[in-house]
């Protein structure tokens, strides 16, 4: 076994600030939901709290029950005062890698990732729905770290030569201007032999989701009555969440992204990059993958399904 996963990396950016984490207080059955973005988050909460709510009665949306803790837009005080006032299960979501994350041996950590094409392609999407509000509150609120958060420039072509080959944080690979996908999961993959780390593929969660719930509800530990099964699979269907989009994220994400929760919540779809992204493009994503090792690379771009068969 690897070693202990430990906190060697420090994380503060417009958007993130890892070192919130420092006043978290936990919690044994705590469940930490961790992706980089775009990855399948909102799925995982998703999931998550209709595990912990078979009946359909979750007292608020997923996304508002299991609040970003690292993101510092929102004041650490309300989040973790919201935190300490849930008397169910916690689920917290978080966008700081496992090297930049406090490890609690009794917590359960989900890691949820993707292949990166499929990243940047709804990447675009995110990014180019932006709010005015939400760029003057990545940039204005005190105690960003380094540069400003830049605007979408619509450019795909730069836009992927920089997220590819540009790094937000030196010890990363590529991400700019957020942080690294690539580099993400890795810190998760180097501990996947530890019973508190599970790692899950967006690609498995699109191609047998009443499989993969199995298998994470085991992970967690909860028993989801018989006759609640298959309607609770079916609220965490893609097509279902996009029936009531704001069901799942709530109604204040209008503040960050034009068009509130039904731009939030998008397509859902894998391979969109295909006819997007030229020759040219391919080669520095490879030469890019090539820096990462072949097996992770192989379960970032198919999952675990497809590592089973290959």
């Amino acid at each position: 076994m690897a070693d202990q996963p430990a906190r060697t990396r420090v994380y503060q950016n417009h958007h993130l600030d890892s070192t919130r984490w420092n006043w978290f207080e936990p919690r044994d059955d705590d469940i930490i939901i961790a992706t980089s973005y775009k990855a399948g988050t909102t799925l995982m909460q998703t999931i998550v709290a209709n595990l912990l709510f078979p009946d359909d009665d979750m007292p608020a949306p997923a996304s508002d029950m299991s609040p970003w803790l690292d993101f510092r837009l929102f004041p650490l005080e309300l989040v973790l005062g919201q935190l300490e006032a849930q008397e169910h299960r916690r689920f917290i979501k978080t966008h700081t890698p496992l090297d930049g994350l406090p490890y609690f041996s009794k917590a359960k950590y989900i890691c949820v990732s993707r292949d990166p094409r499929d990243v940047f392609m709804s990447l675009l999407n995110h990014w180019g729905n932006h709010t005015e509000a939400f760029y003057m509150a990545a940039n204005t609120t005190p105690g960003r770290v380094g540069d400003e958060f830049p605007r979408f420039s619509g450019d795909i072509k730069t836009i992927w030569r920089d997220w590819i080959t540009r790094s937000w944080f030196d010890w990363e690979l590529g991400g700019y201007p957020y942080w690294s996908h690539l580099s993400y999961a890795l810190t998760f993959w180097e501990h996947r032999d530890r019973d508190n780390i599970m790692l899950t593929h967006f690609n498995d969660l699109r191609a047998d989701l009443d499989g993969e719930m199995r298998l994470i509800a085991d992970y967690l530990q909860i028993d989801v009555p018989k006759e609640n099964w298959s309607d609770v699979v079916r609220r965490c269907t893609f097509e279902e969440v996009k029936k009531n989009p704001a069901k799942v994220v709530g109604e204040g994400i209008s503040f960050a992204f034009e068009g509130g929760a039904d731009t939030f919540i998008h397509k859902g779809t894998n391979r969109r990059w295909v006819g997007v992204l030229d020759e040219e493009d391919l080669a520095l994503y490879d030469e890019a993958m090539a820096k990462l090792p072949e097996d992770f690379r192989h379960w970032l771009e198919h999952g675990r399904k497809a590592e089973a068969t290959a």
